[in-house]
């Protein structure tokens, strides 16, 4: 897979569509951290160190914390379009707020050339970051698209299941005349 080509994206911007109340938070910032943890204590002990963790990972569930927010303020019921474009801008809000973040820890120039610089170059040794927000908007469409028009149809399937329940008439018993017993 593509560097930053990713579901979370659209996973945190749905958990704000879809999870009721305090799920729609605990739930996917609860997982992702287990698993950031995890994958860094497994594959990366020779870094580890709760504070570089915490300094390190601060900025992404920031924006996490932003995509969930952004699918509370939107909510599940407006049309799939204005949702996939909601999983898009969430998508944006993750890459500036990670590479703004970079810009401010990393040694690029405090300038807005500086910025810039964070947003679209990057640092030499590494991909362009303009590749990391392509990888970024493309999954952050392609997983919104598949995961909204997956409710959707869910939605549309049980509007149609009791549209039919309320439209048949309820049987009605007949009455039968008890049958003679003249044996």
């Amino acid at each position: 897979m593509p560097n930053n080509f990713s579901a979370a994206y659209a996973l945190f911007f749905c958990a704000g569509l879809y999870l009721p109340g305090a799920l729609g938070w605990a739930v996917p910032l609860i997982v992702i951290a287990a698993t950031d943890l995890i994958i860094t204590v497994v594959f990366y002990p020779q870094y580890f160190s709760w504070t570089r963790f915490l300094i390190d990972q601060a900025p992404n569930y920031a924006a996490y914390a932003g995509l969930i927010a952004l699918g509370r303020s939107l909510g599940g019921k407006r049309p799939w379009w204005l949702l996939l474009a909601g999983g898009m801008v969430g998508a944006m809000l993750f890459y500036l707020v990670t590479n703004t973040f970079a810009w401010l820890i990393l040694d690029y120039p405090k300038t807005l050339a500086g910025w810039f610089k964070a947003l679209t170059f990057g640092q030499s040794g590494y991909p362009q970051t303009w590749e990391f927000f392509r990888n970024t908007l493309t999954s952050g469409g392609l997983f919104t698209g598949l995961f909204v028009g997956a409710m959707k149809m869910v939605e549309a399937e049980e509007k149609e299941k009791s549209e039919e329940t309320a439209e048949e008439p309820e049987p009605v018993e007949e009455e039968r005349e008890p049958a003679d017993a003249d044996i």
